[in-house]
């Protein structure tokens, strides 16, 4: 029974994943995730409390799978940094690229209390702190402060390969990257 219950909460959780990505999260109703997930209201309150919790998970799923990928980079710092660079590059040019999906959700709710931003905000401290560990591992002056520019490049490079090119971003945020980076190299 309990891995029954997990394939409808996870084809629950798949169906609203597209659907926020592709439309937005407020756009879309429950009643529009249940029906493309074909299970019933009581089934999808039993496994999410609210649409608000579905949205949570969502993030927190998006985070996971973002975290997991950054394990792959390599560990030089340099070159993990340029990997992250390439794979944003190569993210804002597939098909159906809507943008960073924590930047959206921020733009959707922007309650500072609310339990979807605490996800976002936990999601870009966790972001901050990777980029800021790699630039003291190259002995970057005011660490702290380059991974701040460095994740405001990325999020405009987020934005623009939605709104604009994306077969740019990647070239463009690494260039813009080392432009920044390599003066405060120790």
């Amino acid at each position: 029974m309990a891995a029954k219950s997990s394939g409808v909460r996870e084809r629950i959780l798949a169906q609203a994943s597209s659907l926020f990505y592709l439309e937005g999260i407020r756009a879309v109703s429950a009643d529009r995730i249940i029906a493309a997930a074909g299970t019933t209201k009581v089934t999808f309150y039993r496994h999410f409390r609210s649409k608000d919790d579905l949205v949570v998970a969502y993030l927190q799923e998006q985070s996971a799978a973002m975290r997991a990928r950054a394990e792959d980079l390599d560990p030089d710092p340099c070159i993990g940094l340029l990997q992250f660079a390439a794979a944003m590059g190569e993210q804002a040019c597939t098909a159906g690229f809507r943008g960073c999906p924590f930047i959206n959700a921020a733009a959707e709710y922007t309650e500072p209390g609310h339990p979807v931003r605490a996800v976002v905000s936990e999601h870009r401290a966790w972001l901050h702190s990777l980029v800021a560990e790699r630039l003291e591992q190259l002995g970057a002056r005011d660490a702290g402060a380059l991974a701040d520019q460095l994740l405001m490049l990325r999020d405009g490079a987020m934005v623009h390969g939605y709104v604009g090119d994306g077969t740019a971003v990647g070239p463009a945020l690494t260039a813009a990257g080392k432009a920044l980076v390599l003066p405060r190299l120790a």
